[in-house]
């Protein structure tokens, strides 16, 4: 259940969503993509720029990569294009930009079931990323993956998206990704979810790994940290505060 949402998307940011679980943020994702009709109120999209042949304006993430086991990687990333109408061999080939963009170029002809779920989830990334999207909506996707994995999948989001500049709404539960990642993050109280903080976050525009360790990051996670824990995100009883 969601209470008051009043959000304004600036064309070209990244923004982080976090929030206790069962607070609305996927659901509020879906309101975005048009998955779902919130049963009060509105969801608007400014117009966007033309698109190309193919083009869809709008690609989501989700936790799970849902990739198909009976196609190969490349033919997993040129399915967006296949079911819009273009051709299998030209699917194909433009489906190999998205796919060294992430790094993946020595898979393509791989199964999901061969693959690693550090790369299966890129990719579903470059299947998001085929049909160059204007906005793209990231379900939590790197939640199942083992620490290591999940920052250097965090630093080609990251990358991608400087050299893109879609924009980008990001679920997680993890406020060191969500520093890391965004430009502006958004905090949601418990149910009914309400967003409790609004947040710029004050950290450079090109980012590394020695960047997580630095003294303005950790102040930044903190921030995060005091919001949620505030708004009934944290059992105080179990959890301390923050390095």
């Amino acid at each position: 259940m969601l209470e008051n949402i009043d959000l304004e998307l600036t064309r070209g940011s990244f923004v982080a969503l976090l929030g206790p679980s069962g607070c609305g943020k996927s659901t509020l994702l879906r309101f975005i993509s048009g998955l779902a009709t919130p049963s009060q109120g509105s969801i608007e999209l400014t117009p966007l720029s033309s698109r190309p042949s193919a083009g869809s304006a709008i690609a989501f993430v989700f936790q799970d990569a849902q990739l198909l086991p009976w196609r190969s990687v490349l033919d997993n990333v040129a399915l967006p294009l296949e079911l819009a109408g273009v051709d299998r061999n030209s699917a194909r080939e433009r489906a190999r930009k998205p796919l060294a963009d992430v790094e993946l170029s020595d898979v393509l002809d791989r199964y999901p079931d061969q693959l690693s779920g550090g790369m299966r989830m890129r990719v579903s990334i470059a299947r998001a990323l085929v049909t160059e999207p204007e906005l793209l909506l990231l379900d939590e996707p790197f939640a199942a993956l083992d620490e290591l994995t999940r920052q250097r999948l965090d630093e080609r989001l990251r990358a991608l998206w400087l050299a893109r500049k879609m924009t980008v709404v990001f679920v997680t539960h993890a406020l060191a990704e969500a520093a890391y990642l965004a430009d502006r993050a958004l905090v949601m109280s418990r149910r009914p979810g309400k967003i409790v903080l609004d947040h710029a976050l004050a950290l450079p525009e090109l980012r590394t790994q020695d960047l997580r360790t630095s003294a303005a990051f950790v102040d930044q996670t903190a921030i995060l940290y005091r919001a949620l824990r505030a708004h009934g995100g944290f059992d105080d009883s179990q959890v301390g505060e923050p390095p």
